[in-house]
């Protein structure tokens, strides 16, 4: 399949940017409506009541056009945090000092608080964890509850006038209700995207939309040994979509399994198509393993059916694991790794010094590699701390007949420092982006057919994200 760089509009259109997109719109509508509406308060009471009184929504007046500004610069959750907490203590502070309920109007400024609560849950999605999230948004409607049915607060007599109250209410009642409104449609249209972004990443399963391509891995000498699998998204509208884009979501529909079939079957029937060339009959492939499929009952069967099926060497065949895989379930996790080391395939632990991973687990899994995270590696020369772990990595991977492979290797100057601490394996665009099957063929066979030996070009952005198929 032809592949494309995606156009910055290609891009744009990511269920990520738009979802973006849309906490902005919100965030901006509801900024203005705080802005004005406060400001609008503010001003009465000064005129009605005193100063004192106008301190109590003045408040919301900075935090709206704050949450307008951050918007428009693409922060929206930096604004939406300033815009929430100030909003809830304004509403919390009228309704406790000047909108008590009385014989002649309940209580009304309290409604803000059901489309603020709905607002922070959309806009907290994918920016704060899940049990952080729902316990705000569970405070905020537990204040709504608490003030919807008490008159908590001060005495009755302290209101504001019962005329200028019921004025106030109507206002409230309406600005609630759209503030309600808009956050509903924004949300709706959210679900609208993601429903429709999850029925063309099935389609894009079920019609081979889907592609590999392979990122060089080099040893100390420069010679190509072997490739990593990074997976990629021809969208017949959209172009290239970037894993970043596509594998969260692929994880919470489930449709990580059998993208992660797909994955090793291809993988191994271009192993078979690597075993026909000389000049790269020696490569590995290495293939990201997503911890919900290695969860599997049957990952062992349909990994050694897969090998078995292209007639290919499973010694060829390299997994990489993730530290998020040892989350639970290690014994069951090392049983499979077992059966699978029996039979020929190799295991590598990936972004290793990110994650959960322990010297435990390293003596207890049959891993042979361990993968330098970029994280590391991209500021090795401007920070001591991250030279020291690289160090430590590599001194731990020797000693326990590991070898160490560091990623996301850019410069020569991160090569030479790595390789003098005795790293001896490498993967980056110093020595290649990734790149489609033909493409490694023809970069390997033609660098050296002798001695397969590749000289590293100098390094050019690739525009995708390289996140592999992994949790």
């Amino acid at each position: 399949m032809q592949s494309t760089n995606p156009t910055p509009s290609s891009r744009a259109n990511s269920l990520g940017a738009k979802h973006l997109r849309r906490v902005a719109l919100l965030l901006t509508v509801s900024g203005w409506l705080t802005a004005v509406m406060t400001m609008g308060w503010t001003l009465g009471l000064w005129h009605l009541v005193g100063w004192q009184a106008a301190l109590i929504p003045f408040p919301g007046v900075p935090a709206g056009l704050l949450a307008v500004w951050f918007a428009s610069r693409g922060h929206p959750y930096i604004g939406g945090a300033i815009q929430c907490g100030a909003l809830c203590t304004v509403v919390c502070l009228t309704c406790l000092f000047l909108d008590q309920t009385t014989a002649q109007m309940p209580r009304t400024t309290h409604l803000f608080l059901v489309p603020l609560a709905t607002g922070m849950y959309m806009g907290m999605r994918g920016s704060v964890a899940a049990p952080v999230r729902h316990a705000l948004v569970g405070c905020v409607f537990l204040t709504f509850v608490v003030l919807a049915c008490t008159s908590f607060g001060a005495q009755p007599d302290h209101n504001l006038p019962d005329a200028l109250r019921i004025v106030g209410g109507k206002i409230n009642t309406v600005a609630a209700a759209v503030a309600m409104y808009v956050a509903m449609h924004i949300m709706q249209a959210d679900v609208e995207a993601r429903n429709a972004y999850e029925a063309d990443l099935r389609e894009a399963v079920r019609t081979g939309q889907l592609m590999l391509h392979y990122q060089p891995q080099v040893d100390q000498d420069g010679r190509v040994q072997g490739a990593e699998a990074l997976l990629r998204w021809h969208h017949p509208r959209r172009g290239m979509i970037s894993p970043g884009e596509f594998i969260p979501l692929a994880e919470k529909s489930g449709l990580i399994v059998p993208m992660g079939e797909w994955v090793i079957d291809t993988a191994c029937a271009h192993l078979a198509q690597l075993a026909r060339h000389p000049g790269t009959a020696h490569l590995t492939i290495s293939v990201n393993i997503s911890v919900h499929q290695i969860r599997q009952p049957n990952f062992v069967v349909r990994a050694m059916a897969a090998i078995e099926r292209h007639g290919v060497d499973p010694r060829q065949l390299k997994m990489e694991l993730t530290e998020s895989v040892f989350a639970r379930d290690m014994d069951d996790l090392i049983n499979k790794m077992k059966v699978l080391k029996q039979y020929g395939v190799s295991f590598s632990l990936d972004d290793f010094g990110t994650g959960y991973s322990s010297l435990a687990y390293l003596k207890r899994l049959p891993l042979e590699q361990l993968k330098i995270d970029q994280a590391f590696v991209r500021d090795l020369l401007t920070q001591p701390r991250d030279l020291a772990i690289a160090k430590t990595i590599i001194e731990l991977g020797n000693t326990m007949n590991m070898s160490v492979m560091a990623e996301g290797v850019e410069t020569r100057e991160q090569r030479q420092i790595l390789e003098s601490m005795g790293c001896r394996q490498f993967q980056g665009y110093l020595f290649g982006k990734p790149m489609p099957l033909g493409a490694l063929i023809e970069l390997t066979t033609q660098a050296a057919p002798a001695a397969h030996v590749f000289t590293p070009p100098e390094p050019a952005a690739d525009p995708l994200c390289d996140t592999p198929l992994h949790a």
